[in-house]
């Protein structure tokens, strides 16, 4: 087949770039070792065979584990401070302008003895919060006392042992930076504060206006006995407090009581009622009750009391029968009011049990598991509503407005 024009034009087209290709490499291969020559063997008049022959050396590197590696060259000596190193004639290096010498290191000071290690013992850590009775400005009338000296509890007994229809409370501060503490009449110590607390609402109702007043003429007869400025608050405004404060107590103020009752005709003898109740932990007060106290802290989780609203007492209990009982829960003055509540439920079943009665509402209906739990409901939103109030159940201020 002959060859066209066009492929004779391409094939030799192919040739010249390929013979230039060749031409281009040799030269660049020729031009390379010129330099490398030149580089490694300098003319003889650039030599200086006399210079001793300098190895390679490793002066510092850092591998990948971060372990130093040091040079095993010594370092040269150190240049004088603050002088850059001076020109030689083995040597015509210049810094650059912008050069900044190092501060040749400080010499150190001779070394001293190491002082032996002291062990100090761990921190003290001391809580300034106050861990006693405080003022509550929020449910009691507060009145101020500023002695011009120093004054003792002894010198404050009038007001100590003053009835004005609420309760009192005097505290005394011994510096202004200090905590206050409650008084009594033996407290030691001089107090350069003193405030009187009365509070103003219990279970009894709001404090009146006759009673701030009285508090009020009170405090200042101690002021004036122990030489002291008085800062009262305005009785009317007062009085108007514990008229809210009481309002809102009788809101959140709930009692859960469980009946255990004999089915009529029958009646539980008093030896047997508290034979019965003792062996529970039960114990009798002097409000007619018995009462079931919490171990650690001795205060009534809840109360047994007779259905027919008559007080028990030692004397009564020998001879008398009553048809059954009531457990009573004061859900305000308890500190977990939902789990005393089951403790109180468990004492019920087992006093029903053993004294053949059973438990039933305030209808003489019988309450099964299903009534129980919702009663135990009652209980945790009594409490979720104290706590809405700021008052939570159990704590100092529960107790002094739920107190009879």
């Amino acid at each position: 087949m002959p060859i066209s024009k066009l492929q004779l034009g391409l094939i030799v087209a192919g040739a010249l770039l390929v013979f230039g290709v060749i031409i281009f490499n040799w030269w660049q291969e020729r031009s390379i070792r010129r330099r490398i020559d030149a580089a490694f063997h300098p003319p003889d008049d650039q030599r200086d065979d006399n210079r001793p022959r300098v190895e390679p050396t490793l002066k510092k590197a850092v591998d990948h584990d971060a372990n130093v590696v040091e040079s095993v060259r010594e370092p040269p000596p150190a240049a004088p401070a603050h002088r850059p190193p001076q020109a030689t004639p083995e040597s015509s290096f210049e810094p650059p302008i912008d050069f900044v010498e190092p501060p040749a290191p400080a010499v150190a000071p001779a070394a001293k003895p190491a002082p032996l290690p002291v062990e100090l013992p761990p921190p003290v850590y001391i809580d300034v919060r106050p861990s006693g009775p405080q003022p509550d400005p929020d449910i009691e009338s507060i009145i101020a006392l500023e002695p011009v000296k120093p004054v003792t509890a002894g010198a404050l007994a009038a007001g100590l042992h003053a009835r004005v229809g609420k309760p009192l409370r005097w505290f005394g501060r011994r510096g202004e930076d200090g905590t206050w503490q409650l008084l009594a009449g033996g407290t030691p110590g001089a107090f350069v504060e003193v405030v009187a607390c009365m509070l103003l609402a219990d279970r009894n109702g709001a404090a009146t206006q006759a009673q701030l007043d009285t508090f009020e003429r009170v405090v200042a007869g101690v002021a004036q006995e122990v030489g002291a400025g008085v800062r009262a608050p305005d009785t009317g405004t007062e009085a108007n407090r514990a008229d809210e404060l009481d309002r809102l107590c009788a809101d959140v103020d709930v009692q859960i009581g469980l009946t255990v009752v004999k089915p009529d005709p029958a009646a539980i003898a008093g030896t047997r009622l508290r034979g019965v109740a003792e062996a529970a932990g039960f114990r009798l007060g002097p409000n007619g009750r018995f009462e079931f106290l919490q171990e650690d802290t001795g205060t009534v989780e809840y109360s047994l009391q007779n259905v027919r609203n008559e007080p028990f007492s030692v004397e009564s209990l020998r001879v008398t029968t009553t048809p059954g009982v009531v457990f009573v829960l004061d859900v305000p003055r308890v500190g977990d009011p939902a789990k005393t509540f089951d403790r109180m439920k468990m004492a019920a079943k087992r006093m029903a049990l053993t004294l053949n009665a059973e438990i039933v509402d305030d209808n003489r209906r019988a309450l099964d598991d299903a009534a129980l739990t919702a009663i135990r409901g009652q209980v945790e939103a009594a409490a979720a509503a104290l706590k809405r109030v700021q008052i939570e159940p159990g704590s100092a201020r529960a107790l002094a407005l739920f107190g009879a």
